[in-house]
């Protein structure tokens, strides 16, 4: 009785963390920002809940929440977005990028941790509302940011009536740490079993002159009491488990 007890107190402490079940999406998903296909009806949201830079909004001012599918070539994303300030005032999309509103994914296509942040040994994925897809580069293009549009798809649409929420449709490709923008290659076919690093993550800008709030999915252990880590380490992003 007592182990029952137990075992049913984790089930709910465990109740609205990350998922690290992935499910697959047998049918066809369409990058529209409607998310009406099979797969979303059926899998669980996880929170956006986890604080790394800037201070906690309020819910009225910000939440999130996501889920994640796939298929062999793709793994998809839907985040569901509350913000009553959309902000994006840098034209350059290779300029202060993060204190615009963006959504922004990490991703570890083999789950092997580590620095990545002059190196694509793992991506962070910057989505800007005009849906450019900004990261750092490495070596190859001076340790400079570069623009990975062809690994991205994304809509999104905003809801007339208050809270505005947006839904947010995303599509990512997945390439190697031996991926560079001069010789890219393919990306990598995905299938039952196979561990990813991931993370996400939300820049809230209100209408200052850098972003107030960075949310994310995972608790981050500080550094030096800094907890916005996942642009340089991997280590930091959680493991999902691609399930069929």
């Amino acid at each position: 009785m007592r182990y029952l007890l137990l075992i049913t107190m984790l089930l709910f402490q465990t109740t609205g963390t990350a998922k690290s079940l992935v499910p697959y999406a047998s049918s066809p998903v369409t990058i529209d920002g409607y998310a009406n296909e099979p797969v979303w009806q059926h899998s669980e949201f996880s929170p956006l809940k986890y604080n790394m830079a800037g201070v906690t909004p309020d819910d009225d001012d910000f939440s999130g929440r996501y889920k994640l599918a796939w298929n062999e070539q793709q793994l998809y994303l839907l985040a569901e977005i509350t913000d009553d300030v959309l902000i994006d005032t840098h034209p350059d999309p290779k300029i202060a990028y993060w204190d615009d509103d963006c959504l922004e994914i990490f991703i570890d296509e083999d789950a092997s941790g580590g620095n990545h942040l002059y190196s694509f040994n793992a991506f962070a994925y910057h989505i800007a509302l005009d849906g450019n897809v900004a990261d750092i580069g490495n070596k190859h293009n001076n340790n400079q940011v570069v623009l990975l549009n062809d690994h991205i798809e994304s809509v999104w649409r905003r809801q007339t009536k208050a809270p505005h929420t947006i839904i947010w449709e995303v599509a990512i490709k997945l390439y190697p740490d031996t991926f560079n923008t001069f010789e890219p290659g393919d990306s990598v076919m995905l299938f039952d079993g196979k561990k990813i690093g991931f993370m996400l993550a939300y820049c809230d800008n209100d209408g200052s002159e850098t972003r107030e709030h960075f949310m994310g999915s995972h608790d981050i252990t500080p550094v030096n009491g800094d907890k916005n880590r996942g642009y340089i380490d991997a280590s930091v992003f959680g493991k999902l488990t691609l399930s069929k």
